[in-house]
């Protein structure tokens, strides 16, 4: 006889992403949601990163329906997301810096979420990356967050989003996107930003490697950095031959062409559409439908059900898709019938 396992109504288990620093306890002596939410549209950086954690915790509903009277109010508009992606060494960083810099001189609050795909124990590259913005430590108006999604797509859809809402109602008027650029992420960054920028250097390899990883095929930006050395015109040539996007060049370090990409940025903004929108939205509801999903504690159960024969795949999806109630409910019927051990090593259980 199998040991009792988790039905398919036993609903969310949490998120799959982990934050790379300062976790917060989920004990009942840390500081109050609310509290927490008042301190941060106060303007503390420190409140709004620790409402940051547990929105990456098994606490991100609390957080949300502690919103709802702050987003439902006419002055907690959305915050615009502006993703930033490019192969490794690309200057992704530096190119965030800059823009952060020109924005905070337009008067804009401005917040930075780096997607990390590493271990949340080791810290990951990009971790060291963030001594490039360090310029902006300092500033009340930026906040820079590290988020790690353990190396699988489906953190970005579970974490980011949320994390937007929440800075979207602490009145952060712009998030900067960040994700190191090796195809795991890109569509789902396309799904939450707009527009998505990828960076190159000049060359044939950074181009090939992107497209490889499926970034050009993401751009709404194309942005050749280190555009002083040789082979940035080439670059550029090569790559208008191919893409009908914007197309620019810069010199992050130095912040040479960043007011040009920050026009170019607005433009885009500016010829947004509802329908534009309602795409992004339906994208960004397909993904957490699909995370959900891969990691619905019923999968193991209905998939080694089909393994044995028991069920088709039809109605295998039906269960998976049917009410928690109604689920529940037929996985019951099919695990009192179900002896086959292959069905026990994938997680089911029978009485």
């Amino acid at each position: 006889m199998c040991g009792r396992g988790n039905g398919v109504g036993d609903g969310d288990r949490g998120s799959s992403a982990v934050t790379v620093s300062r976790p917060v306890s989920d004990s009942p002596v840390s500081s109050s949601v609310s509290d927490l939410v008042a301190a941060a549209r106060a303007g503390s950086v420190r409140a709004a990163g620790r409402l940051l954690s547990l929105v990456e915790s098994s606490r991100r509903s609390e957080v949300l329906d502690s919103l709802a009277s702050v987003v439902d109010s006419p002055a907690a508009a959305p915050a615009r997301v502006v993703g930033v992606t490019g192969p490794p060494g690309a200057g992704k960083s530096t190119t965030i810096g800059a823009l952060v810099a020109e924005y905070r001189q337009r008067g804009l609050r401005v917040a930075v979420l780096a997607v990390d795909p590493s271990s949340p124990y080791s810290g990951g590259a990009l971790l060291g990356d963030r001594i490039r913005m360090a310029a902006h430590i300092n500033d009340p108006g930026v906040l820079i967050r590290s988020v790690a999604t353990r190396g699988h797509l489906g953190g970005l859809a579970a974490a980011v989003p949320a994390a937007i809402r929440l800075l979207g109602a602490l009145s952060y008027d712009l998030v900067l996107l960040e994700t190191v650029g090796v195809g795991q992420s890109e569509i789902e960054i396309a799904a939450i930003a707009d527009p998505t920028i990828v960076i190159l250097n000049p060359g044939a390899g950074d181009a090939i490697q992107a497209a490889k990883a499926g970034l050009l095929e993401v751009a709404d930006i194309l942005v050749v950095n280190k555009a002083d050395r040789d082979g940035a015109d080439q670059t550029v040539r090569d790559l208008r031959a191919e893409f009908h996007v914007p197309i620019l060049t810069l010199v992050a370090a130095r912040a040479e062409g960043v007011s040009t990409l920050v026009e170019v940025i607005e433009a885009h903004r500016r010829a947004d559409t509802l329908a534009r929108r309602t795409a992004r939205a339906r994208a960004q509801v397909l993904s957490l439908a699909h995370t959900r999903l891969r990691t619905h504690p019923g999968l193991a159960h209905l998939a080694a059900s089909v393994a044995a024969g028991r069920h088709d795949p039809y109605t295998a999806a039906d269960l998976l898709l049917a009410p928690a109630s109604e689920a529940a409910h037929d996985m019951r019927a099919f695990r009192y019938e179900t002896e086959d051990p292959a069905f026990c090593d994938a997680g089911g259980s029978t009485e």
